[in-house]
């Protein structure tokens, strides 16, 4: 057997030094047939092949429907390159012109938002718990010079993570990060593997193609060392340093931040005491518990939501992208979605009411529920596979209508294996819960108690037994945000 080659090695160190995987993965490789993809595919494989990953991989492919002919022809590359590893392929056309009218999105824009939603899709349709995509050191750079471009901060400039949670389990992972575009032809040159060209990608219109091929350009004519591996430094950097930030965030959200009620709130006083980049990262937190998606905020709207903490000034409130708002009320900062969105849901923010069955979205989840007789042979099938984002309890123990709400001050509930009923904020912090997660949770409650404290446990009272004989089946999945 050949040994890895030093590209392959690159690769490989940087997988265990971040960690990456783990052993018995079932991994979705994101593969579009261009240099970076084509090689994230021949190198993953290589090291299964030889024994340094034990993961199982399902390749997919995504047919934008832009360029005619040779789209098709990139899907038929694809399957040839997955067939002759004996990989499964999925391919799936989205209709990338039509989201982007729809929405009145960049083409760009909705290309990254219906892969991002079909990827993770597809990971949940195969139990894979990580998508992997080809995103390298060039990337990087780019990525960095475009938020530059738009104004951040200390986190921007952290470029694209090796690994960041997307929904719920699923990570995404850049392997490639190790590697400069450079590096990867000449990988694929010396192994005499071929690629596809997208011809769109030279297009200066859109503005990472301007920066891939502009901008860098000049910059790196000033340089004597390579701008890529600059920015890839500085990004590490940044991304340490974010990490500690997040440490004394996190320790200040525990002991400060109320986030009952669809608001989050926090004494002024409190948030004033803390430096600056911790000030901007518990920003960051409550509109991301709110559900505010990142990518549309800017270090100009951290800037202003600080300011007005610091005005003596009570009632001014600020706009910020998506409907959210912030406002200043005597010594109190308030974080919440504007009522009027809520209005395609509910008239309150409060909580919702579940209909069953239903399909309703709250916040930035979407709630399912359905009832269907008990069937032992499912429910063990049921209990094999299940995920912390479903949950079946007993239908004939539950008292109707129900209703899903944020967590209140003064909830209780029996939790399941236990015969008293505890306080759920005694309950989480006993259960060692980390603050990440309980910034996401939510209740599901009948109209006498607590039926199940998404996504930790369900109330004992209700759980299926050997006298169950109608489901109720209770799904909640968080919907998919931008990432890098």
């Amino acid at each position: 057997m050949k040994m890895l080659t030093e590209f392959e090695n690159k690769i490989a160190d940087f997988i265990a030094a971040n960690k990456l995987f783990e052993p018995a993965d079932r991994v979705i490789l994101a593969i579009s047939g261009g240099a970076d993809s084509t090689a994230l595919l021949h190198v993953l494989f290589a090291l299964k092949t030889k024994g340094v990953l034990d993961v199982d991989f399902v390749c997919v492919h995504f047919n934008h429907q832009l360029r005619g002919f040779e789209s098709d022809e990139d899907a038929s590359f694809v399957a040839e390159q997955a067939g002759n590893l004996n990989l499964k392929l999925t391919i799936k056309k989205i209709d990338v012109k039509k989201e982007a009218g729809k929405n009145k999105l960049s083409i760009e824009t909705a290309a990254r938002k219906l892969r991002i939603a079909n990827l993770v899709d597809i990971a949940r349709a195969n139990n894979c718990n990580r998508i992997v995509t080809a995103h390298q050191k060039n990337d990087n750079a780019e990525t960095i010079l475009q938020r530059l471009a738009r104004g951040t901060g200390f986190r921007g400039l952290g470029g694209i993570w090796p690994a960041r949670k997307l929904a719920g389990n699923i990570l995404f992972v850049r392997p490639l990060l190790s590697v400069t575009r450079k590096e990867i032809v000449e990988y694929l040159e010396q192994r005499n593997l071929e690629w596809r060209t997208d011809k769109t990608n030279a297009d200066c219109k859109y503005r990472r193609n301007y920066i891939r091929h502009r901008l860098m350009p000049e910059i790196q004519k000033n340089c004597k060392s390579s701008v890529a591996e600059q920015l890839f430094d500085l990004s590490c950097l940044a991304q340490k340093f974010h990490n500690r930030v997040c440490s004394n965030a996190e320790k200040a959200w525990q002991d400060f931040a109320d986030y009952s009620d669809g608001h989050v709130m926090f004494e002024i006083a409190d948030f004033l005491s803390q430096p600056e980049p911790v000030k901007i990262e518990i920003i960051r937190l409550a509109l991301a518990h709110l559900g505010c998606g990142e990518r549309s905020l800017t270090q100009g709207h951290y800037k202003k939501i600080i300011r007005l903490a610091e005005q003596n000034i009570s009632g001014k409130k600020i706009v910020l992208p998506n409907g959210f708002v912030v406002w200043k009320e005597y010594k109190k900062l308030f974080f919440a979605l504007a009522k009027e969105k809520y209005c395609s849901v509910n008239k309150s923010i409060t909580s919702v009411k579940l209909q069953i069955p239903c399909q309703i979205k709250f916040v930035n989840c979407l709630i399912e529920a359905s009832v269907f007789n008990f069937d032992k042979v499912q429910f063990e099938k049921f209990r094999a596979e299940k995920t912390d984002f479903i949950e079946w309890l007993d239908f004939d123990k539950v008292e109707l209508p129900l209703k899903i709400r944020f967590r209140r001050s003064g909830d209780r509930f029996v939790p399941l294996g236990m015969a008293d009923d505890k306080k759920v904020g005694k309950f989480l912090t006993n259960a060692r819960v980390p603050q990440k997660l309980r910034r996401k949770i939510m209740i599901i409650s009948d109209g006498r108690k607590i039926l199940w404290v998404w996504p930790i446990r369900i109330n004992e009272g209700v759980k299926v037994d050997g006298k169950t004989k109608n489901i109720l089946q209770l799904k909640i999945c968080e919907e998919t945000s931008d990432i890098d």
